[in-house]
């Protein structure tokens, strides 16, 4: 027997606690009780769902328990350890033994865009699923999508996750940077986002309270264990290797100017119409567009030294764009340069005495005072470019979990990997 458990909102955004945390306590009964456990799954479903926390986790386990026993360890557990008293936190499990398309498909549209309560109930009661909610059970979206995907995930990473002692959680994270820093050196890129060197920054170290101490993300499950091996710090209370679907980019889809929804991300081809402008607090806009629609993007001011790259942009670009629609404006995670303006309209130069013209007025072109020479209209002049063909990412500080980075390779054209 195949049986699948979905988990998803058991985490609270002002106590802390993180989903993953739930489903290792799971894993553990099940093998204490002769079941074998195949592998966790840490699936991450659509970035622009409003009500979530920040990375919008679900996670599935996967074993040969009966789904009767399943179910029953499964939901005392959350029971037990959810944040119940947060409001905002509604945990849902689901327990499922026979998959099929439309559960896959359900965990697509969880992924790429939004259900409702009542999409999960529906295919739950159809096909006789296992499930319990909590609250108003917003969760067993994310634990419906989870067990979904199972048959869905044609690329995956990794993440090996330690736990923080429970009387250290709330207290500062004691890990040691340098080990860190070193550690993610010798394993890149069977290893990334463990780190931002240009920032300084440990990325795999969050910030926000929780179990969590660390977290190593990566292509090879060995690499990462390996990278976990040498970072010194606190104890570690508990440890879990996840197959995931980070960055792989599973929430983008292609896209075309005319037919793009706020709450989606796409990947998109247009020319720049717009040069860049930096508005207060520092975040960059251009505007790309086909002739006839056009559609604003930006790069934030979290995205950093990225902005420098958007900022080199100039009208008549061709450029690929990637990244979450809102409010009509796409957020910038990733962006190709296809094809690149070479020349750019100066005041012409008086062929005479090398200087340069002044207008003769409204259409009527340029003419040197001094020479009476004259031109027709600005001139052409070759413009020294600081951007390359090629892809261009937010660095590792700013990257959303489920976007790729360039160091994965699979991109259409020459790569920039940030560090």
């Amino acid at each position: 027997m195949h049986t699948v458990i979905g988990i998803d909102d058991t985490d609270s955004r002002e106590r802390g606690m993180c989903t993953t945390y739930a489903a290792r306590p799971v894993a553990r009964r099940l093998r204490e009780r002769g079941h074998r456990v195949d592998d966790l799954r840490l699936v991450r479903l659509n970035p622009a769902v409003e009500h979530k926390t920040r990375g919008n986790a679900a996670l599935a386990i996967h074993t040969n328990a009966p789904v009767e026993t399943a179910y029953t360890v499964t939901t005392a557990l959350v029971d037990a350890i959810a944040e119940t008293d947060d409001d905002r936190t509604n945990p849902g499990v689901v327990v499922a033994a026979d998959l099929d398309d439309e559960v896959a498909d359900f965990y697509k549209e969880a992924v790429t865009g939004f259900h409702d309560i009542s999409d999960a109930e529906r295919i739950i009661e159809g096909r006789g699923y296992r499930s319990e909610a909590w609250g108003i059970g917003r969760g067993t979206i994310g634990a419906l999508a989870a067990v979904g995907a199972h048959e869905a995930f044609h690329d995956w990473t990794y993440e090996y996750i330690a736990y923080r002692e429970p009387d250290r959680r709330g207290t500062p994270r004691d890990v040691d940077v340098d080990s860190l820093f070193a550690a993610a050196d010798e394993a890149y890129p069977d290893a990334w986002d463990t780190v931002d060197r240009t920032a300084g920054a440990p990325v795999a170290v969050p910030n926000a309270p929780g179990p969590i101490l660390y977290g190593i993300r990566g292509d090879d499950p060995v690499a990462v264990a390996r990278v976990a091996a040498g970072v010194e710090s606190e104890p570690v209370h508990d440890r879990a290797l996840f197959v995931t679907n980070q960055g792989t980019d599973v929430h983008v889809q292609p896209g075309d100017l005319d037919a793009i929804e706020d709450g989606r991300a796409y990947r998109l081809s247009a020319d720049v119409v717009a040069a860049p402008e930096t508005r207060p607090g520092g975040h960059v806009f251009f505007t790309v567009g086909d002739g006839e629609h056009r559609l604003e993007c930006v790069a934030f001011e979290p995205t950093k030294r990225f902005r420098d790259r958007v900022r080199d942009l100039r009208v008549g670009d061709r450029v690929t764009v990637v990244g979450e629609v809102g409010e009509g404006t796409l957020k910038l995670e990733k962006f190709a340069v296809r094809d690149l303006v070479e020349t750019t309209r100066v005041t012409p130069t008086c062929p005479v005495c090398g200087t340069s013209m002044e207008s003769a007025g409204a259409g009527q072109g340029y003419r040197c005072r001094d020479c009476g020479t004259s031109a027709p209209g600005k001139a052409e002049a070759p413009l020294d470019r600081a951007l390359e063909v090629g892809w261009y990412e937010v660095p590792p500080v700013a990257r959303r979990h489920v976007a790729k980075p360039l160091v994965r390779g699979g991109f259409d054209a020459p790569t920039h990997p940030e560090r």
